[in-house]
């Protein structure tokens, strides 16, 4: 059987593009990027591996029809990883732009599924379609009770996805990760937002009191569980949601101390301002059904993960002080 082809879409995002280079360096696949270069899709997250003989980058939007339709129809595998992200901005925008991209998108690339057989679409959902946890750990049975307009179109396209396989028998997969961090993350997000104010002394803004707490995965950990849902027969997959997880959850304001103890700076950097409507209380996933399924479970500990984290910001200040320039520094978590 000749090497798989594996469409990834959204390539240049940060789960995506590290999933891309993990194809890259650990599978003999070919990869082909699409991504329509939004404020997230940064060209810089593949700098590296652009010239790689592999690998094949498309300029241009899930939405488009046309596009999507002859790519599709010419790969084995679609990674659906392109998505509006960016909680904060779907509570004061509005959800226009994530309703377009997240569902409507997604409906595109299913429908062309539909012309164009593929062994496997793998949607890149998130736990944010199950809100605060009613039970720990959550579950795939979990209820979904999304508390943002991004969760929500998630949980849209979450849904449409699985309709189809119902529907259309189509082998679909929802992959449902958890709070992903490490190289290459948006200066948006929580996590490289503090070691950044925390490298250049600024305060580390907090939500409320920091007590929510999430389940942090090393973005690493998270292309190796996406590579074993290509690689599980499909058989065993098609049609089921799986948790991408560590099972241990930190409170944000641990979060915080840790980068500040972690680069050596005062506790009092620390600084609460307003909580955040719509805002989860608690995340944490089961890992049970990936490592009866998949054969995975997460290998980084939150400490190893952080270290290199923080080793990879410290060692790129060019590539966030860049976005943070042309983007009117959008930082808020």
């Amino acid at each position: 059987m000749p090497p798989k082809k594996v469409l990834v879409t959204g390539g240049c995002g940060f789960i995506p593009s590290n999933f891309i280079r993990h194809l890259l360096q650990h599978t003999p696949y070919e990869v082909v990027s699409l991504d329509a270069l939004t404020y997230a899709g940064n060209l810089e997250n593949l700098r590296d591996v652009m010239g790689h003989e592999r690998l094949r980058f498309i300029e241009g939007d899930i939405r488009d029809h046309d596009t999507v339709r002859d790519i599709v129809a010419d790969v084995d595998v679609v990674v659906n990883a392109a998505a509006e992200s960016h909680v904060e901005k779907s509570i004061q925008e509005g959800a226009s732009q994530f309703v377009k991209t997240n569902v409507e998108g997604t409906q595109i690339l299913l429908d062309a599924m539909r012309e164009a057989p593929l062994d496997r679409f793998i949607l890149i959902s998130s736990s944010e379609v199950y809100g605060t946890a009613e039970a720990a750990p959550m579950d795939e049975e979990h209820p979904l009770n999304p508390r943002s307009p991004y969760a929500a179109t998630k949980l849209g396209a979450d849904r449409l996805a699985y309709s189809y396989f119902v529907t259309y028998d189509l082998p679909i997969v929802i992959v449902r990760p958890f709070n992903n961090y490490g190289p290459f993350q948006h200066p948006e997000k929580a996590l490289p937002r503090f070691i950044i104010q925390a490298l250049n002394d600024e305060p580390l803004t907090i939500h409320g009191d920091g007590h929510a707490s999430r389940d942090w995965l090393f973005v690493e950990d998270d292309a190796e569980a996406i590579e074993a849902v290509i690689t599980t027969p499909a058989d065993a997959v098609a049609g089921e949601v799986v948790n991408v997880a560590t099972g241990i959850d930190i409170s944000v304001s641990q979060i915080a101390d840790y980068v500040l103890d972690a680069l050596d700076k005062p506790r009092s950097l620390k600084v609460h301002v307003e909580e955040r409507p719509g805002q989860v209380d608690r995340h944490i996933g089961s890992t049970g059904k990936a490592e009866r399924l998949l054969g995975w479970r997460a290998r980084t500990s939150f400490e190893q993960g952080l270290e290199k984290t923080i080793a990879w910001y410290v060692n790129n200040r060019a590539w966030w002080e860049a976005i943070l320039q042309t983007r009117a520094g959008v930082y808020s978590s």
